[in-house]
């Protein structure tokens, strides 16, 4: 404990405090001997970087709260990365600025949930680059994160029901997995062009409504 607390930069004192704040994961114990390790470090290292940022005690402890019963990197790739989609690795810190300080505890579970985040040690990791940047773009074209939040999961709902149409009629003629992975660049082109006309539709809409 004394040399995680002098690496770390902070006191004994509020290290013991941390742990009872649950802020930090237990140690590892070998007998009467507690092994801390460096996702420890990197965990006291992002409480001071969020408590420089105006974050309070009790928000942390939520953030805290909300990674450690979330999914790991593995779990969050699956048997592996995805095949079109980069992944991009995250200090708690950096996705803090990402987001302009609406990386709250409720959003970041949501985003949890969603499985846009996991983690992997000290790093989050968001499963994917496009997502991200389109994210932080919404917000700061002033909408709040947790509508993003919200319309991605309608938005989820709906891309998997569109996956099914495609891989219903794709599948059906005795193809392959392989014809389906083949094939996608149709399914997407699809889903672009009609998404495409439907705003075309709205942006209509919206003109002849005006006075």
């Amino acid at each position: 404990m004394e040399e995680l607390a002098e690496e770390a930069g902070i006191t004994v004192r509020t290290l013991r405090f941390y742990r009872e704040r649950k802020l930090i994961p237990p140690p590892r114990r070998e007998g009467r001997i507690a092994w801390y390790d460096d996702t420890h470090l990197a965990r006291l290292r992002t409480i001071s970087a969020l408590l420089e940022r105006g974050h309070t005690l009790n928000g942390i402890a939520e953030l805290a709260e909300a990674f450690d019963h979330g999914r790991d990197v593995g779990e969050l790739l699956g048997l592996g990365e995805p095949t079109e989609e980069t992944p991009v690795r995250l200090s708690p810190e950096e996705l803090a600025d990402v987001f302009a300080g609406q990386a709250t505890p409720e959003n970041l579970a949501a985003a949890l949930d969603l499985g846009y985040l996991g983690t992997d040690g000290g790093e989050i990791v968001h499963i994917s680059r496009r997502l991200l940047d389109v994210s932080a773009a919404l917000v700061r074209e002033g909408i709040p994160l947790a509508d993003v939040l919200t319309t991605a999961r309608r938005v989820r709902d709906h891309a998997e029901a569109l996956a099914d149409l495609f891989a219903g009629i794709v599948l059906s003629e005795n193809r392959t997995t392989e014809d389906l992975t083949r094939l996608r660049p149709l399914a997407k082109s699809v889903v672009e062009a009609e998404l495409s006309m439907a705003l075309d539709r709205r942006l209509r809409d919206q003109r002849d409504q005006r006075p």
